[in-house]
């Protein structure tokens, strides 16, 4: 067994790793990738052959719209697993997401095949999977929710705020661009919300940087 990966499994998927048969079948057929960000690690339309089990570092997955553009629907954070790669196995399908790398990031992976066998014989893999897909489903109904019925306004500080949040701090080395791709609008309706916004003293823009405040 990898003490290694071991110690990652018990570090950041706890209530997998406290289950010794689960954990040692987990550490078994997996292995762990590094990623760096803007690595497309899922596209859509492909099939699901791995499930990823991410150690560290920060995914984000989009919905590509009808105009060609991509809309932003949840993030993965460290401890969690993409609910739509999930679903997409369980069925069979093709993926209707795409995964992004937006921070370097360590990934556990899970043959698609043996993630099937697993669920077949451990309620703790189960259980993990549902509390995700309760946690993810919030998440998107909150992003669906803003996107339709929020003030523009509202709707990027929101997402900034959200993206400090997320990273561990203020100032955020964004693009206007990159994020009118995230909220799918564009990026002159975008700049011309962050001037407002930095009007109002919400956030204060600089070259290549956005400090936001409460």
């Amino acid at each position: 067994m990898n003490s290694t990966v071991d110690q990652l499994l018990s570090n950041h998927f706890p209530s997998l790793a406290k289950f010794p048969e689960l954990r040692d079948e987990i550490l078994a057929i997996s292995q762990i990738h590094t990623f760096n960000a803007g690595d497309v690690i899922l596209r859509e339309g492909q099939y699901i052959k791995v499930i990823p089990l991410l150690i560290s570092g920060l995914l984000k997955v989009y919905k590509e719209d009808l105009n060609g553009g991509e809309v932003l629907l949840y993030y993965i954070k460290s401890g969690e697993s993409c609910v739509m790669s999930i679903t997409a196995m369980m069925k069979g399908v093709q993926s209707p997401v795409k995964g992004i790398v937006e921070e370097n990031a360590e990934i556990l992976v899970v043959p698609a095949e043996a993630a099937i066998s697993i669920a077949k014989k451990y309620p703790a893999w189960n259980t993990f999977m549902y509390d995700l897909f309760s946690s993810k489903y919030d998440e998107l109904i909150h992003m669906i929710t803003t996107l339709t019925f929020e003030n523009k306004d509202v709707l990027v500080h929101e997402y900034l705020q959200n993206e400090a949040k997320l990273k561990g701090g203020n100032t955020l080395k964004i693009t206007h661009q990159k994020i009118a791709k995230d909220l799918g609008s564009t990026r002159e309706v975008v700049s011309r919300i962050l001037k407002k916004l930095e009007h109002n003293g919400q956030v204060k823009l600089r070259q290549g940087e956005i400090e936001v405040f409460e």
